[in-house]
């Protein structure tokens, strides 16, 4: 039984594997599985974002947890960084976020992570799998404690109570000699978890914050705003004469800027902007920067330049955290706007790495546009092909084929195909110096994978 993608459960809320009985099991399964021996009732917390599906699946989750013999507090609508921050400065055993990150409000998902805050690891979430299986064959009265042992269930309100511890550790993130007063910030939330805390950070440390995406109705999570879709965010910032803008995505461990000249800048530039921030300033861990495999090339040079080090992992946030830890490094990050500043935060933290950016700008006096403009890309495109059955990638003949593409491009550019770990989709990437080279590439490996 396959659960878990590159990022956690994802799926379409009411069909495999988003249905409430399978997350009651995973709740199950990972409570006896993640059990600290010799407690009776440990604390898992559970946070969620905005999306009307996360009414079924947060009592699902309370009622698993609760019948194996964990105490559940509920935080309502938070973002995942600070579920992952909260599970350590709170005790708890486990953190558990209801999300789908940026996908539409009809998909829902779960992220579990462990007493320290990291995501769990590969081999926890299969050993999770497979315990999940067993129960499906209808076992998993086997797992349920006694009725003295039973779990108890309360909740700490989301906006004063978890949220404000939030909101101080983010605010901490932020230079003690600085604030935003006189900043003005357009600050889109996607209609998504982080809609109640990340205007007050802001607001606190004095900028001037121009609200969009705050109006969370259950169905309009990342719809046309958040870091996934930041046109409307580029007409705000020039509309309003910003001195930047920031995007957040439906659970807030992504970012994307829009700098005061109406430039979206993407992860690989944020990764630049902080490297070189970092590494002028002597905390740059192990003068190390750990990145995807979907970074452009043009970061690999610009880094090189400042005499860093590019270590790239295969896409997900969890293997970017793993090699960080490895290499001892405090910098990583996706293109898609993952970023983690392990010095704050243990993952992916959207709203901590826009304060790093806006606390570099006052530090240097830069604008926005001077702070973020690092490097020059090699041209690149990325095209997602929706696919129905089995993997395409399975079929030989269409590996030989990508084989041939990348040996043909040489040192002229890179090929990336993989299957998405939340969608079925293939995500064609291809890269090289000359745009037309990208686009034909791109079409040739398009035809060869729609079967």
């Amino acid at each position: 039984m396959k659960l878990f993608g590159t990022d956690g459960i994802r799926g379409t809320a009411g069909t495999f594997p988003m249905t409430t009985s399978i997350v009651a099991k995973v709740a199950k399964a990972a409570g006896h599985i993640l059990r600290p021996k010799g407690l009776k009732n440990p604390i898992v917390i559970i946070g969620k974002d905005t999306r009307l599906s996360g009414y079924t699946f947060e009592p699902a989750l309370v009622s698993g947890f609760a019948s194996v013999g964990w105490n559940v507090q509920l935080l309502g609508p938070l973002p995942t960084p600070a579920i992952a921050a909260l599970t350590t400065s709170m005790r708890a055993q486990m953190g558990v976020m209801i999300s789908a990150s940026h996908n539409p409000y009809i998909d829902n998902g779960i992220k579990i992570f462990d007493p320290n805050g990291f995501k769990i690891s590969t081999e926890q979430e299969l050993r999770i799998e497979e315990l999940v299986e067993i129960l499906e064959q209808g076992t998993e009265d086997s797992l349920i404690v006694p009725p003295t042992d039973l779990g108890r269930v309360s909740r700490l309100d989301g906006s004063d109570g978890a949220g404000g511890r939030y909101i101080e550790l983010a605010k901490s993130s932020f230079p003690n000699d600085l604030d935003l007063f006189g900043m003005k910030i357009v600050l889109d939330c996607a209609h998504g978890a982080s809609y109640r805390v990340a205007p007050r950070v802001l607001h606190e440390l004095g900028a001037e914050v121009i609200e969009m995406g705050v109006d969370p109705d259950g169905t309009n999570i990342n719809d046309q705003v958040g870091a996934t879709a930041p046109e409307a965010l580029k007409e705000r910032v020039i509309k309003e004469k910003a001195d930047i803008g920031i995007a957040l995505d439906g659970d807030a461990d992504r970012l994307m800027i829009v700098n005061d000249s109406g430039e979206v800048v993407d992860g690989d530039q944020i990764l630049a902007t902080l490297a070189t921030f970092l590494s002028e300033t002597g905390r740059l861990g192990g003068r190390v920067v750990v990145a995807t495999v979907m970074s452009n090339m043009g970061l690999d040079t610009y880094l090189s330049d400042l005499g860093l080090s590019l270590v790239r992992t295969a896409v997900g946030d969890k293997h970017v955290t793993k090699k960080m830890r490895e290499l001892g490094a405090n910098l990583g990050g996706e293109q898609s706007g993952h970023m983690i500043l392990s010095d704050y935060s243990t993952t992916g933290d959207g709203l901590v790495a826009g304060l790093q950016v806006l606390g570099l700008m006052r530090r240097k006096k830069k604008t926005s546009s001077e702070a973020t403009r690092c490097f020059k890309p090699l041209p690149q495109m990325i095209r997602n092909v929706r696919f129905h059955g089995e993997n395409p990638l399975n079929d030989l003949g269409i590996q030989k084929f990508i084989n041939d593409v990348e040996l043909a491009l040489g040192e002229k550019g890179r090929v990336l195909v993989r299957k998405s770990g939340t969608e079925p989709l293939l995500r064609l990437m291809v890269e090289a110096e000359e745009e037309e080279l990208v686009i034909k590439t791109l079409n040739n490996l398009e035809s060869a994978v729609t079967i």
